[in-house]
């Protein structure tokens, strides 16, 4: 019954960890300025203390999400426990793998980072698809792992994209945004029981966080403050990946 958090409390000791000694002993190479245009600055062992703490948020959401799948026990319930399960850990990883690059400002932090946000978008969309399409599990997987394929190789693009600054943003914001149209697409369709309104504060949560992480890179920020337009943004994004479960989690087949 509680595998699903236990599962996930383990992934986030091991990952939390992982991030310590690497920090301390370097594992993620020179500060290169990854992550340097996300305004705070700091001189001490973490460049960004308030960018790095903030990612805290994906990993109480993660635990939150395997908290409630844990106790569902519903057999009509559309996602089940194990892909639940799957989510969660993807959702608290988020948190690690950013805070390796706002702390550190590394090329391998920067490379963490990414591919967690590739990860969760990844996910989003091939889940959406699959229930659009009615394949099953080998089919979320199979598309799960070429949506993160493909956003690794759109990420190599070198040169700077107007709004989102890079690539592998755009195709972060390119998966959500499919996700986002397939979940209404299915909720108009109405083949399945889905509570929209938690798929509107997902959705709302989303769009404030990413226009506050357009105006923090805007300039509207002071590199000393406590107050992070970034940290912000992660904090957001973590109530929206929960609030995405939400959504999933009262999906309820019909027949």
């Amino acid at each position: 019954m509680h595998r699903p958090l236990m599962i996930a409390s383990s992934v986030t000791v091991l990952s939390v960890a992982l991030l310590v000694f690497a920090i301390g002993l370097g594992w993620l190479g020179p500060d290169v300025g990854r992550g340097g245009n996300f305004c705070e600055a700091r001189d001490g062992v973490v460049r960004q203390p308030v960018n790095t703490l903030s990612n805290a948020g994906f990993v109480v959401a993660g635990l939150l999400v395997a908290r409630r799948a844990a106790r569902a026990s519903s057999a009509d319930r559309v996602m089940s426990r194990t892909v639940a399960t799957v989510y969660a850990c993807v959702v608290v990883l988020l948190g690690p793998a950013s805070a390796a690059m706002h702390a550190t400002q590394s090329e391998w932090g920067g490379h963490l980072d990414m591919l967690s946000m590739y990860l969760v978008a990844g996910f989003v969309a091939s889940w959406a698809w699959v229930r659009w399409t009615g394949r099953g599990t080998t089919a979320f997987v199979a598309v799960y792992l070429v949506c993160v394929a493909a956003c690794e190789l759109v990420g190599l693009w070198p040169d700077p994209v107007p709004v989102v600054l890079h690539a592998g943003n755009l195709a972060f914001g390119a998966l959500l945004l499919a996700a986002a149209v397939l979940e209404a697409m299915l909720w108009r369709r109405g083949d399945t029981d889905l509570v929209l309104r938690h798929g509107v504060v997902a959705l709302v949560a989303m769009l404030v966080a990413f226009t506050i992480w357009l105006l923090s890179n805007a300039g509207w920020c002071d590199p000393t403050s406590i107050w992070q337009g970034h940290a912000a943004w992660h904090l957001l994004c973590a109530v929206g990946a929960y609030w995405l479960f939400r959504l999933y989690d009262s999906e309820v087949s019909r027949t």
